[in-house]
């Protein structure tokens, strides 16, 4: 039993490595992003995001899932598997392109950014890319190749990262540069003066991002052409019927989950009445997110390795009691997280421009939000194991309708606390309607009990250490620095003394009864 948990801490390690890259370099170009781009820009950037993670979920339709579920099946060959869902994504995403070129311009239009169509064509670039090589990427997860997997996911952020500062830190000064000499405005260079400008502007906006995620993307591709080479390729129809009507389900499901995340970056444009400008909420909204970074890193991280592990314990005689003391170890992992952030708050929050450090108020709700969604992730495996997957169409169904109430309601008042506050009802909600349903359908002998413990043991700590500084460093800052290294001493002292019960009281006891 210590085997499998120490291959699941392994590759949920390997596959952060490329995570945990990709959102410390999307965290560091913020400060960059902020300066450099104008806030309606920046504004145009976070909206693009939400469209493409929400579009990319229906282009893949729940086929990740679908893979890992019918390649461990005794009656069929892997290969098969992964030859009929690339060929079904693949041909979906290239429909899919092929529209976002022809209706480019309406496309444009309708969103109120006329004149930027290459940005809508380069989205559809984006999506089909990330689609195909999603399911390649599922094909390395199914076979443990974990270190490629981050070696590509790494090369991938790479050369987003790469083109970003090439454009920004090179283009944008050579047109400047080229204006001066030939006398002209930035704004009026064009592809005659530097070939570039034919498909980005020549002053930094919003187009420089979204291009140079499009050319991560395609280099991505060609990166995985040696794995196409061998691939072989044959598609069988009733397989792929029966891929797809366990996937689409999931795709439907998840597809309310992906909006759950996204779905009050839009709604900032419509209910955020209260604020006068609400671009500027939403900066300071994403600065908190950003914050909260480190825990969803973790969750993504033990997604990845995770959902494989499952369908491969499956058919164990104690799968289920492995299940349940994951989730102990998960949960104690996620408290150390919580308390890590909020009680070097006061270093962490430095990272943010002053503008945004008020955003600084959202970080614990949404720690807290990312947690449970992480929990939720364990506690939904039921309905993946038990092949009943059109109940997820409904979890996630009442997760957005929470959401959507929440934000709408109070996003008006409220602002961006709003916001956090509706992750935090919609996953909690999620949670426990989850919870119900497993018991009923396929229950996992979870001891609640001592999740609880840890879970309480989590606050305790963060209270105690609220109640210290009060007590002895209230209204401390940088300016008195040995009073500031005092207050991070104790709250050092208290992260330890909650790794040595987590130790004991999850690590230990475990060990014991896994004997």
């Amino acid at each position: 039993m210590a085997n499998p948990l120490k291959q699941l801490a392994g590759e949920t390690a390997l596959y952060g490595l490329s995570t945990i890259l990709a959102r410390v370099i999307n965290f560091l170009f913020v400060p960059f992003y902020t300066r450099l781009l104008s806030t309606e820009s920046y504004g145009v950037v976070t909206e693009f995001m939400a469209y493409i993670a929400v579009l990319q979920v229906v282009l893949v339709l729940g086929l990740e899932t679908g893979c890992f579920k019918f390649a461990n099946r005794q009656d069929t060959e892997p290969w098969k598997v992964y030859s009929d869902a690339l060929a079904i994504v693949t041909s979906v995403s290239l429909l899919f392109l092929g529209a976002t070129i022809v209706f480019a311009d309406g496309i444009a239009g309708i969103l109120g950014y006329p004149g930027y169509s290459s940005c809508i064509m380069y989205i559809g670039g984006i999506l089909a890319c990330d689609s195909i090589t999603a399911i390649l990427f599922a094909k390395l997860r199914q076979e443990h190749k974990a270190l490629k997997f981050a070696l590509l996911k790494t090369a991938k952020i790479l050369t987003e990262t790469g083109a970003n500062i090439a454009l920004f830190f090179g283009f944008a000064p050579y047109c400047r540069e080229v204006a001066s000499e030939t006398g002209q405005a930035v704004a009026a260079l064009g592809p005659s003066d530097i070939w570039l400008l034919r498909f980005i502007s020549p002053e930094p906006d919003f187009s420089y991002v979204i291009f140079a995620i499009l050319l991560s993307c395609m280099v991505c591709i060609l990166l995985f052409i040696p794995d196409l080479l061998r691939f072989r390729f044959r598609f069988d129809a009733r397989l792929a019927r029966q891929m797809l009507a366990y996937s689409l389900p999931l795709m439907v499901a998840a597809l309310p989950g992906i909006v759950n995340d996204f779905l009050d970056r839009i709604l900032f444009r419509f209910f955020d009445t209260g604020s006068q400008v609400w671009q500027s909420s939403l900066g300071i909204f994403q600065a908190g997110v950003k914050i909260s970074v480190i825990m969803s890193l973790f969750v993504q991280m033990f997604r990845f390795a995770a959902e494989p592990f499952f369908f491969q314990r499956a058919s164990d005689r104690n799968s289920k009691e492995l299940y349940a003391v994951v989730m102990e170890y998960f949960t104690a992992f996620c408290g150390l997280i919580f308390i890590g952030v909020l009680l070097y708050i006061d270093v962490i929050s430095l990272i943010l421009g002053r503008d945004f450090r008020e955003g600084i108020s959202i970080v614990p709700v949404m720690l807290l939000s990312y947690m449970i969604l992480g929990m939720l992730f364990n506690v939904s495996m039921w309905y993946k194991l038990s092949g009943k997957t059109v109940m997820a169409i409904y979890i996630t169904l009442a997760g957005l309708a929470v959401t959507a109430a929440v934000n709408i309601v109070f996003m008006p008042v409220y602002s961006y606390h709003a916001a956090a506050w509706g992750h935090l009802a919609s996953y909690l909600v999620m949670f426990l309607i989850s919870i119900l349903l497993g018991n009923r359908f396929y229950p996992i002998p979870y001891r609640w009990g001592r999740i609880v413990v840890v879970v309480i043991v989590m606050g305790a700590v963060c209270v105690l250490a609220s109640v210290l500084e009060r007590a002895f460093f209230g209204g401390v800052s940088f300016d008195e620095p040995w009073r500031m290294a005092g207050k991070l001493a104790v709250n050092t002292v208290l992260i330890v003394m909650y790794l040595v019960f987590a130790y004991f009281f999850v690590h230990r006891k475990n060990r014991t009864s896994l004997a």
